[in-house]
């Protein structure tokens, strides 16, 4: 039988033994990835997976599992024990369902490129275009590109059916000029011809030289200027703690906060799994309602929570199309553009920082936003709107609110970015941050 045959079995057979709401998702996908390291490519790869996810409930008991062996008899198997494992759960009784269909989706743009399938030649070609790009300024770089190719397939017991297909492209690149001089940057598209792969490594190796220069540890409360990949930490916790999951759970600062001023007004942000070429755009979420573009900081005002079908019932609003099989999440974090060119920012400082990249972004109190995070490869003192001094040794020990309430200028240039501390895409600019605590790392 085909997988979607196996699918469409494992949904009937767990509503004839008695599951009262059931999603299976089935997900087949092919990746490749180019591995770089010391200025030479260590690494090709390329394989193929399937799988399949299973959200089943009975009496508002509730378990996820997934079907590793595609056939008739292991669906069978599978839907007895699941039904059996029920048995022994307890009743959720917050929980009220899944999304009724069926629905009209809206057809995305720049989500599916077929030509990134056929990449593969091309990936390597380009890994080495960056690397040639990078030796005219440093001494070695390393990082990875990857392309993944997937076809998605969601069936509902409420009668939602519905495919799509996915293209990703993903690129990341660390250049060094020594130990203590690096640059960082990132890139991601859905579509082949909208990766800039040259421009990236340039900017990373142009980091890099900058932060060689010398180097020096400061403390005190400054105004900081953050590239896109730096800022993308901050925002990434504002759609996060916008889920109602996180809200309840007591791991957000935007609790009884609807309809507050919790940033500043320059700031507007927008959960949208609709946008073109964002990495996480979907035509559906979890459930199989249809995403959409929701608003939540409007000029600095908190304007909603992000819902599944049964959160937005216990809130008697509706889903904002953010359900994954467990809690709400976020799709892509849109913060839009302010009016200020990048050298109008830059200018703009006297005495102040600019932070390019940062990681460990850690939270000492997630229901007051308090937090830490660590600089690292480039990060500069700015004096009279001029790169000096390179830093080493700093800690950023601040407040989520805070940060957010002291935007003072917002870029208009903007840079979508995913990294390994930046899990939901984000798309930003650059922003300038006044009042921002520095401490020395211990």
């Amino acid at each position: 039988m085909k997988h979607e045959d196996i699918a469409q079995y494992l949904l009937k057979d767990l509503k004839r033994k008695g599951a009262d709401d059931v999603i299976v998702q089935l997900s087949s996908s092919t990746n490749d990835i180019v591995k770089f390291s010391n200025n030479k490519i260590s690494t090709t790869k390329d394989w193929s997976t399937t799988m399949m996810s299973v959200f089943v409930t009975k009496d508002k008991k509730i378990m996820a599992t997934s079907l590793k062996t595609f056939t008739e008899k292991a669906a069978a198997d599978l839907a007895t024990r699941t039904l059996q494992g029920l048995k022994q759960l307890q009743p959720n009784n917050e929980y009220f369902g899944i999304a009724q269909g069926p629905f009209k989706y809206k057809k995305l743009q720049e989500y599916y490129d077929p030509k990134v399938k056929d990449m593969d030649i091309e990936m390597i070609d380009l890994v080495k275009q960056s690397l040639d790009i990078t030796k005219k300024k440093v001494k070695r770089a390393a990082g990875i590109l990857e392309k993944n190719d997937v076809e998605n397939y969601l069936l509902t017991s409420n009668d939602i059916e519905v495919r799509e297909n996915g293209s990703w492209l993903y690129f990341s690149i660390r250049a060094l000029v020594n130990q203590n001089a690096s640059g960082h940057q990132t890139a991601v598209s859905r579509i082949k011809n909208k990766l800039n792969v040259i421009e990236t490594a340039a900017r990373a190796a142009e980091i890099a030289h900058l932060a060689n220069r010398p180097r020096k540890r400061i403390s005190g409360t400054f105004d900081v200027i953050f590239e896109p990949l730096a800022f993308a930490n901050i925002i990434e916790r504002i759609g996060e703690g916008a889920s109602i999951f996180s809200v309840e759970s007591g791991l957000s600062p935007l609790k009884e906060k609807l309809g507050m001023q919790i940033a500043s007004p320059l700031v507007t942000i927008h959960d949208d799994g609709t946008v073109p070429n964002g990495y996480a755009s979907t035509s559906f979420d979890a459930e199989g309602s249809p995403t959409q573009k929701n608003t939540i900081v409007k000029n600095g005002i908190l304007k909603t929570y992000l819902h599944n079908t049964s959160t937005a019932y216990r809130y008697k609003t509706k889903s904002t199309g953010n359900a994954g099989l467990i809690a709400p999440d976020p799709h892509n974090i849109v913060m839009e553009p302010g009016t200020q060119t990048k050298d109008a920012i830059f200018s703009s400082v006297k005495n102040g920082l600019y932070i390019t990249n940062v990681w460990y972004t850690r939270f000492q109190n997630y229901s007051t936003g308090d937090f830490s995070t660590i600089p690292r490869d480039g990060a500069f003192v700015i004096k009279n709107g001029e790169i000096k001094d390179a830093l080493k040794d700093i800690r950023i020990s601040e407040n989520l609110l805070k940060v957010m309430q002291n935007v003072v200028m917002v870029g208009k240039e903007m840079r979508q970015i995913k990294s390994w501390e930046v899990e939901t895409p984000c798309i930003l600019p650059y922003v300038l941050v006044k009042n921002v605590q520095i401490t020395k790392p211990e």
